[in-house]
């Protein structure tokens, strides 16, 4: 770890949990520094990290399962305080000594949880909070030393502690957003229990990154795949000040862009970065690729092929040049790790969708990864790259997926479908942008109550009939497509007033050649994507 590491450090240790990173990610909401590690750590590896405090993620399996992830029984004897949730609280009272049993009901979802007595985690908590639970099994005995402080009407350890080891588990998650209390509960621990303070921001995170990207590459030469985007525009700040021009910025253009956007990456990218940057014109084989291809997965395949091959070839034309690259940088963010089943620290999570910069090397690559962004989310690496000093207007713009309109095209992607796409996509993110920016001047908040997060048009492969100067038309409806969000990880439907979405409907149709018909997706996820493919 670079020096530049915080004084103190929260480990959080993964056992296999959906939400094991988001736990890393609400201590860090705190301020205070906090980094995943693997549930099989050592009790001597985890003590030279020192950390201040530990906490035990939550985890899908049976603490009696065969192949069950279990803790190294030292780690509790470290003198650190430490906080379990779910899983965690389950495998502490086993490892203590206390039983765990399969209960007759489960609990999932909301529940009622009543605090026992007085408990430093519950301090300052209503005597009736409602909690998010979700388990089978539950702790029958508690260990030794420790006593129960809260309950549900199905769980009646729902909390336990052992006040004078400062051990402290839940088998609810205070992590998740939709336990009330769970921010206090959080801050109780950090604060109140550990005697932590506030000392970490994104300054300190944007500082960490930049000595770990520099140590990690040394003298050797590194490519980013650079999309323009969000997260690789924050790795490229990233690279640029780490490594300056020892990084390659390629642009693989594969004419599946949103309106304008080629320019504007080039001309971001070759005047405020001290980087050599490529721009591959690769538009005509992208077109090739993917004619007559239909299926969702196979377009992400097929364009997620032909980018690593775009990029060897770029590789190869360094290496003739006498400019070998041993590192490969990306953009990938944790949300793309867990859509893609991809964990890194243990654990497995089922694949929803597949991503471009995720999808294993062809033969004959060599390039090892950088990815500074793979343990945040969206919202911490915007504020990074405020913090590393990115315009706003790269910060904040639109999330795009590698695939780019491809799908956002649903069934088979034409020229004629991408220009369709193109002109409405324009118009709804012209006026979204508007809409958004009226309430950033209201509310002096960019994710305020009411604001879009993503929003986006979407061309189904379908006509509908209408009138148009008093003639039938046939031509194609347009799917506007717009979430509120913090994370990518849980979205909803924006409720957007219905003059904003009738002027986009009006403009649309008006100004979009083949579109009769605009419909708005009300979905939230889950149970859907945001994304339509």
């Amino acid at each position: 770890m670079a020096s530049t590491t915080p004084r103190q450090l929260v480990a959080v240790l993964d056992f296999g949990a959906q939400y094991g990173q988001l736990i890393a990610r609400r201590i860090r909401d705190l301020h205070v520094y906090s980094e995943i590690f693997p549930c099989d750590v050592s009790a001597a590896e985890l003590a030279d990290a020192a950390p201040a405090a530990i906490v035990l993620s939550g985890g899908p399996a049976s603490v009696y399962a065969e192949d069950a992830p279990s803790i190294d029984p030292a780690v509790l004897e470290l003198g650190v305080p430490v906080l379990g949730f779910c899983y965690g609280h389950q495998v502490t009272a086993v490892t203590l000594g206390g039983e765990v049993a399969h209960s007759e009901v489960g609990e999932y979802g909301p529940a009622e949880l009543r605090p026992e007595g007085e408990s430093a985690l519950f301090e300052g908590t209503p005597a009736s909070q409602v909690v998010w639970m979700s388990h089978r099994d539950s702790v029958s005995r508690v260990p030794e030393g420790f006593r129960v402080t809260a309950s549900t009407e199905a769980c009646p350890v729902a909390a336990m502690e052992d006040a004078e080891r400062r051990i402290y588990t839940t088998q609810f998650h205070p992590e998740v957003r939709h336990t009330e209390c769970g921010r206090r509960i959080l801050e109780n621990f950090l604060f109140g229990v550990c005697g932590l303070e506030r000392d970490w921001s994104m300054d300190d995170l944007a500082e960490t990154l930049v000595a770990q990207f520099r140590e990690q590459v040394g003298d050797d030469r590194v490519i980013l795949a650079l999309s323009g985007g969000v997260d690789s525009s924050v790795v490229a700040a990233l690279g640029a000040r780490a490594v300056g021009r020892q990084m390659t910025c390629v642009f693989v253009n594969h004419g599946l862009l949103r309106a304008g956007e080629p320019e504007q990456v080039e001309e971001v990218f070759t005047h405020q970065f001290d980087v050599d940057f490529i721009h591959v014109h690769a538009e005509e084989r992208y077109a090739e690729l993917l004619a007559g291809v239909t299926e969702p997965e196979e377009k992400r395949r097929r364009i997620g092929t032909q980018f690593w091959k775009e990029f060897f070839a770029v590789a190869q034309q360094l290496e003739r040049d006498g400019r070998p690259v041993r590192y490969l940088a990306q953009g990938t963010i944790y949300p793309d790790i867990i859509e893609s089943g991809a964990r890194k620290t243990g654990g497995k999570a089922s694949t929803i969708k597949s991503h471009h910069n995720l999808i294993p090397f062809p033969e004959g690559v060599h390039f090892d990864l950088v990815e500074p962004l793979d343990h945040f989310f969206k919202d911490e690496v915007r504020e990074l790259g405020l913090a590393l000093g990115l315009p706003e207007h790269i910060v904040f713009r639109q999330p795009f997926p590698g695939p780019g309109l491809a799908i956002r095209v649903i069934g088979e992607v034409t020229p004629e479908k991408l220009e369709i796409l193109r002109g409405a996509d324009a118009v709804v993110r012209e006026e979204l942008d508007a809409y958004n920016r009226r309430l950033f001047e209201e509310t002096g908040e960019r994710n305020s109550e009411h604001s879009c997060w993503q929003y986006f048009a979407v061309l189904p492969d379908i006509r509908s009939v209408g009138v148009m100067g008093d003639e039938r038309t046939y031509q194609r409806p347009v799917i506007v497509r717009a979430v509120e969000s913090s994370d990518a990880m849980t979205a909803d439907w924006a409720k957007l007033p219905y003059e904003v979405l009738g002027r986009i409907s009006s403009r649309v149709v008006a100004e979009v050649p083949g579109v009769n018909r605009v419909a708005y997706d009300v979905t939230p996820k889950p149970p859907a994507t945001i994304e339509w493919e």
